[in-house]
């Protein structure tokens, strides 16, 4: 038996039922605290991400956030992971949230809930579903009556899932935020905020204590509070906590002081440095909060990854997409093992409440596993009859992934040249016209790229007939401040020259399907198609194989690769992007891997594959560009410092 399933079964089985008689959680405004079967009670709690997890790793982490001493998690619902489609859900497998609260029940953890609508969370979107913006003027967050409509859609379809598990019903879950750091975000429609609370109450019924969380300013409590919902705040470590509290008194001049979101690190963005906040200031800066008597959750406590095309970006002044791992440099590391931080953080704890006799369980195993050679499949541009099985888009002048359903990755742009380009001619896009990068090609030959607020132009040449490609990637929407409508694709018309182009071809691309079904592997390698000679520039899909005796985690290091896409059996990795950095190293869960079939790596190489194609598996991870998370500084930025740049 592993070391970590013989934790499982120790420490599940001596645990005892939460509560027993009849179960309350409330407030008590006299005495300045909450109230759990009537007597005071104060939680220590961990962000927690079920949809950055693997499901079958569920169970450790949540053990491992027990064994620290918490006595609570806290979780978002991302609402467009759970509804891909309009009336179209997703409750299985990686997406089965009722799984993961059974599992915190089991364990003995609480819960504190923040179902939305909008999470923020660095998710695509903040949660919300991309396919909200079909309607190209709807109001976000704010009481559009089509945005109201399908918030209402959702809510009857989620919180009845929640209301038995409720504290008050015999559950576990304790508190239910209604929406998030709404004063953050620039409508303050109060009228929404009402609705919401109208909505929750009439499903989870009047005794569950509802709150809000928003930054510790008047700023945004101002039009994040509403009567009859809790006020809380978030803050990362400070000097003096008082001092950090005193707008929510301001607001919430009674009951139980809460940090809803004590930092314990911060998210990293593709082209900055790997953000890293010290365990020592931390660990003093939690103490601080306890010794204060306030219920505090830790944010994050294990971030995971952000697999697929997940990841959520920032606009503060220019757009800046997260990378694919969400380490967060958190207590747990993106692979879920124990840190230094966390060890710092249970002796903290150990000093306000008993916390779980024994060590901590161990980390995953983690494997070396070598190097993995590629062989090109072909130009991407070649495969489309795989790829865009479909009918193309045909019109006058671009549309947007939205215009087209294509909610995620990417789309091929075409328009054929009416004429010889015999000098070097330059591409243009407006100002943001490309959201976020567009790869250049014209007979098949790559001339650049077209980026987001950056590079507004590539030069090209070609002939008369040939076909000008600009293959779009969607790096993920804003996840915060007040640009949620963030479509996607060629967004203004593309000039060459000085003519505005026209009768433009749309291909959408589908490369999780074909992929997830084992394409290009299951081909024989007499079908596979022989590539034209080049210099393995531009886009194209990649092949290659592996075999392994033992299961275990590992990480993958595309050595010398520019920006792409990764599978792994099917299963979409993410982005890499190590010559942007910092993450260099992409996390490859064990489960995903097999000990009994040759397991297949399919890469989407955007710019520019190694002259040898080669790939390393690893046993650790490189989030900063040059070594592990063991580097020392401080964090980098603090949350609401991102706040003000971003309103």
């Amino acid at each position: 038996m592993a070391a970590g399933a013989l934790w499982l079964v120790l420490v599940v089985g001596s645990l005892c039922p939460l509560v027993s008689g009849d179960p309350s959680f409330t407030i008590d405004y006299n005495k300045n605290c909450f109230l759990k079967d009537g007597q005071c009670f104060r939680y220590i709690s961990g962000s927690i991400h079920y949809f950055r997890i693997p499901s079958s790793y569920w169970k450790d982490r949540l053990l491992k956030m027990y064994m620290t001493g918490l006595n609570a998690v806290q979780i978002y619902v991302p609402w467009n992971f759970h509804e891909p489609q309009p009336g179209v859900y997703n409750f299985r497998g990686d997406h089965d949230l009722e799984h993961f609260l059974n599992l915190t029940m089991e364990l003995g953890l609480l819960v504190i809930m923040r179902p939305g609508p909008y999470i923020c969370a660095e998710w695509d979107m903040g949660g919300l579903p991309a396919w909200l913006l079909n309607k190209k003027d709807i109001s976000l967050r704010a009481s559009d009556p089509d945005y109201l409509k399908a918030v209402d859609s959702w809510l009857s379809v989620l919180l009845p899932k929640l209301r038995p598990r409720l504290y008050n019903n015999g559950g576990n879950i304790i508190s239910v935020q209604v929406e998030n750091e709404y004063g953050s975000f620039q409508a303050c429609d109060y009228g929404y905020m009402r609705h919401l609370h109208t909505m929750f109450r009439l499903y989870l019924g009047d005794d569950v204590v509802l709150f809000t969380t928003d930054g510790n300013a008047d700023y945004f409590l101002k039009c994040g509070t509403l009567q009859d919902l809790y006020a809380t705040v978030d803050f990362g470590p400070v000097a003096n906590v008082t001092k950090a509290f005193e707008a929510m008194r301001r607001y919430q001049p009674r009951g139980p002081l809460v940090n809803s979101e004590y930092y314990m690190g911060w998210l990293d963005y593709w082209g900055d440095k790997h953000a890293v906040s010290p365990a020592d200031r931390v660990s003093e800066g939690l103490q601080a909060i306890l010794e204060s008597g306030a219920s505090v959750n830790m944010y994050m406590f294990e971030g995971g990854t952000n697999f697929g095309y997940w990841n959520g970006a920032d606009f503060p002044h220019v757009y800046k997409p997260i990378t694919t791992s969400y380490d967060y440099d958190a207590p747990l590391t993106e692979a879920g093992d124990p840190t230094d931080k966390l060890l710092a953080i249970r002796s903290v704890i150990s000093k306000f409440q008993p916390v779980p006799q024994g060590p901590i369980p161990p980390p995953t195993p983690k494997f070396f596993y070598g190097l993995v050679t590629f062989k090109k499949v072909g130009d991407l541009a070649d495969l489309l009859d795989m790829l865009s099985p479909t009918d193309p888009f045909v019109t006058q002048y671009p549309i947007t992934f939205e215009d087209a359903k294509q909610y995620f990755g990417f789309m091929l742009y075409r328009n054929r040249l009416t004429g010889d380009v015999p000098e070097p001619t330059p591409l243009s896009a407006v100002v943001s016209g490309v959201h976020d990068r567009g790869y250049v090609s014209v007979g098949g030959q790559f001339y650049g790229v077209l980026e987001r607020d950056s590079l507004k132009d590539v030069n090209v040449t070609g002939k008369e007939g040939q076909w000008l490609d600009v293959l779009v990637e969607n790096m993920g929407r804003i996840n915060y401040g007040s640009n949620l409508k963030d479509f996607k694709g060629l967004i203004g018309n593309l000039t060459l020259g000085t003519d505005i182009l026209e009768n433009w071809v749309m291909y959408p691309l589908n490369l999780d399907g074909p992929i997830s079904q084992g394409w290009p592997h299951i081909m024989d390698d007499q079908i596979l198609r022989v590539p034209k000679a080049g210099n393995g520039t531009g886009p194209a899909i990649y092949s290659g194989t592996f075999k392994i005796n033992d299961i275990g985690d590992t990480y993958l290091k595309m050595h010398k690769w520019t920006k792409g896409q990764v599978w792994i059996n099917g299963f979409n990795l993410g982005r890499y992007w190590p010559v942007r950095g910092p993450q260099v190293t992409l996390y490859v869960p064990g489960t995903i891997l097999s000990c009994s079939q040759v397991n297949n790596i399919t890469v989407l190489e955007l710019e520019n594959a190694p002259d040898d194609p080669l790939a390393m598996l690893v046993d650790r991870p490189i989030l900063n560009g040059t070594s592990t998370r063991k580097m020392s500084g401080s964090l980098l930025r603090s949350h609401e410092q991102r706040r003000w740049t971003l309103i």
